[in-house]
């Protein structure tokens, strides 16, 4: 739009205004606007350079773009704050290819106190042999050591903390020391009984992190086996907490099973916090590197198993059935198809109890949904099931000899299958796991792009608004206008340093850029240059949560 605004008025709303100029704003209301003006914690207009030299004065703040990009900030629609922020401080064990080094690096750890580590995937190793217990507890010097594998659905115990915590007797323990399911569970709860001020801390650093990569939102998916109720406070406390820094909203869901509408009731009044719904990380079955996801036949290398399905089909309906009733998002975590087949069937026998109409409209979300057929994806669809993808899982273990060939064999082809799900109307939207990929929006942009299965990349544009305006979507925000830069919308977005834009597709068999008005299409980094965009400031509702020097040099 190319009017100049009406000034802001002295005295009325709040007082801080900033005219952001001679860039680019990727924004629906002008597909070549170079300007922004921000009054408070809203988007008062969008227009052109001629019309912010109109408009700017010395009482506003005026910020040069020089040629940056102004986007809507990045929702990822699915992390552990707390995981995160411990993954981030402890043992960086992703670039570890054997298990010398991997026992090389926690015996030069130094501190006292438990060994913690995060990322190791021998699935990149030459040799996938994993050290056993006594190894570790040897590199240790005898002290606790619990080191999650890069999908947090296992981990590496030395045999001391094997003992305090009790895994010997429960399902999944190993003596070799590679615990998963209820074992994995409690060793992970047993080095995480920390004070509220230490996890205050790792929230703290994960949310920072986010910040400094233009995320403005953050779906913490909590539930009872991976992180306590008071952690899920801790972490929707940070949306109201005066006197501190700005943070990314936490929009919090927590994933315990409510077998009747009336034990949903109870728990929503019990949390003492105001959650999206009962979804996320309330397991159905695990992931395919541990070898835990539900398949219909086994692992192509082994051949004895077929995963774990952590709930029945009647528990899962029961579940989706009460949070129907009551209009609340209900939802599992689910990746291997036979997972997603008992999935499917609970929405199947939910809306015979309750009625189709009912959950189709609770917004019912998936979390993964990686091994998805015809069917399936015309089920989701008809029950308007949002899926929940991570697009750096295909980055990370799509293709030829990678890890979802290496558990799968063919069927590892059909992973993760992002432009299906778009054709047939599912609703998507994406987010990294952290601290199973890291922040990185725009490498999980690319990743969409770049899809190991040519037949299911998807456009730039379709995986941008994916990872912005889909998440807010995804979680029910109350404001329609979250995610999009027009004027009346939240002052919530991010400035990019970029090397060029253009329009990009995901076939290369047509035209990628245009530069034509009657186009109407606003553009995004191009992400085939080498270098990801670089976040020079993350804004939300107004208030500063990052900022780089560069930004006002």
């Amino acid at each position: 739009m190319a009017d100049a605004p009406a000034r802001p008025q002295e005295g009325t709303g709040p007082s801080k205004v900033t005219l952001y100029r001679n860039g680019s704003v990727y924004t629906a209301a002008d597909p070549f606007a170079t300007a922004m003006l921000v009054d408070g914690d809203t988007i008062a207009w969008v227009g052109s350079e001629q019309a912010a030299t109109s408009i700017a004065d010395s009482s506003m703040d005026i910020i040069d773009l020089r040629g940056a990009l102004v986007a809507p900030g990045f929702v990822d629609s699915h992390v552990h704050l707390t995981e995160t922020g411990i993954a981030l401080d402890s043992l960086q064990l992703a670039g570890v290819r054997s298990a010398r080094e991997l026992l090389d690096a926690v015996a030069a750890s130094g501190g006292d106190g438990a060994v913690l580590g995060h990322g190791w995937d021998e699935s990149l190793w030459d040799d996938p042999t994993l050290p056993d217990a006594g190894e570790l507890e040897r590199a240790a010097a005898g002290r606790p050591v619990y080191l999650s594998r890069v999908d947090v659905h296992s981990a590496l115990v030395s045999p001391s903390l094997v003992a305090s915590a009790g895994l010997a007797e429960l399902d999944g323990y190993a003596p070799g020391g590679h615990v998963r399911r209820q074992a994995h569970s409690a060793a992970r709860q047993a080095t995480r009984r920390l004070p509220a001020g230490a996890l205050q801390g790792y929230q703290r650093r994960a949310l920072d992190e986010a910040a400094a990569n233009g995320y403005v939102a953050l779906a913490e998916m909590g539930a009872p086996k991976i992180s306590s109720v008071a952690d899920l406070r801790l972490a929707a406390g940070w949306n109201d907490a005066a006197g501190s820094r700005p943070a990314p909203e936490v929009l919090p869901y927590w994933g315990q099973l409510t077998p009747t509408a009336a034990d949903a009731e109870a728990l929503l009044a019990g949390l003492g916090v105001r959650v999206r719904g009962f979804a996320g990380d309330l397991n159905i079955d695990g992931s395919i590197g541990s070898r835990t996801a539900s398949l219909r036949s086994p692992y192509t290398d082994a051949p004895a198993e077929t995963g774990t399905t952590y709930l029945s089909v009647a528990e899962a309906a029961a579940h989706l059935a009460a949070c129907s009733v009551l209009g609340i998002q209900g939802g599992f975590h689910v990746i291997g198809d036979a997972g997603l087949d008992a999935a499917l069937q609970a929405l199947e026998e939910a809306a015979a109890e309750v009625g189709e109409q009912r959950v189709r409209a609770a917004g019912h979300r998936f979390e993964h949904v990686e091994m998805a057929d015809a069917d399936a994806i015309a089920r989701l669809a008809k029950y308007s099931v949002t899926v929940s993808a991570q697009p750096a899982f295909d980055a990370a273990w799509g293709g030829q000899g990678r890890l979802y060939e290496q558990r799968l064999g063919p069927r590892s082809r059909g992973m993760n299958p992002f432009a299906s799900f778009y054709s047939a109307g599912v609703p998507i939207c994406f987010g990294s796991d952290t601290p199973v990929t890291p922040l990185r929006p725009w490498s999980s942009v690319r990743a969409c792009l770049e899809h190991h299965d040519v037949d299911q990349r998807i456009s730039a544009r379709a995986a941008f608004l994916g990872h912005t305006r889909a998440g807010w979507r995804a979680a029910r925000y109350e404001n329609p206008m979250a995610g999009q830069l027009v004027p009346g919308a939240p002052a919530t977005f991010a400035v990019w340093e970029v090397d060029e834009l253009m329009v990009q597709v995901a076939d290369n068999r047509v035209q990628s850029w245009s530069t034509d008005p009657r186009a109407r299409t606003p553009l995004l980094p191009a992400l085939d240059t080498g270098n990801d965009p670089r976040c020079l400031q993350t804004v939300r509702n107004g208030l500063e949560l990052f900022s780089a020097d560069a930004l006002r040099a």
